[in-house]
């Protein structure tokens, strides 16, 4: 086997979330992720979220075209490590958005929810202390 040059890792750093109603976008967020943000753009509002960006994105309010390729594909999720779940949830529902499928363990360990927000976007939220990254 050949021995592979050491470079470094990339990181990811930001996740554009598409939205239709950047306003409400940024309410619903701040209430469940506990952090107001900022707003970047007229369209943009930021999300930091463990080293990686949250970017709420409404292309109409940015002065773009909106356009069919700003959505995620139907089942795609974002998946967000929270120390209390049954709290997220709560923040989840009062926010206004649903919850599919209540706090249960999963075969590979992780106990979580899934959820969409006010627009559709399908969420899920992991203990982190159980979280299951493939080892």
């Amino acid at each position: 086997m050949t021995e592979m040059p050491h470079i470094p890792t990339p990181r990811l750093y930001r996740v554009i979330l598409p939205v239709p109603d950047i306003e409400r976008a940024a309410i619903f967020y701040t209430a469940i992720l506990c952090t107001a943000g900022r707003r970047v753009s007229p369209g943009r509002h930021y999300f930091e979220c463990g080293g990686t960006l949250l970017a709420c994105y409404d292309p109409i309010a940015d002065g773009d075209e909106e356009r069919d390729m700003w959505q995620f594909h139907p089942l795609q999720y974002l998946y967000f490590a929270v120390p209390d779940l049954e709290a997220v949830e709560a923040r989840v529902q009062a926010a206004g958005g649903t919850i599919t499928e209540s706090i249960q363990s999963m075969p590979w360990g992780e106990r979580m929810f899934y959820a969409c927000d006010p627009f559709g976007s399908l969420l899920s939220f992991v203990d982190e202390r159980t979280i299951f990254t493939g080892g």
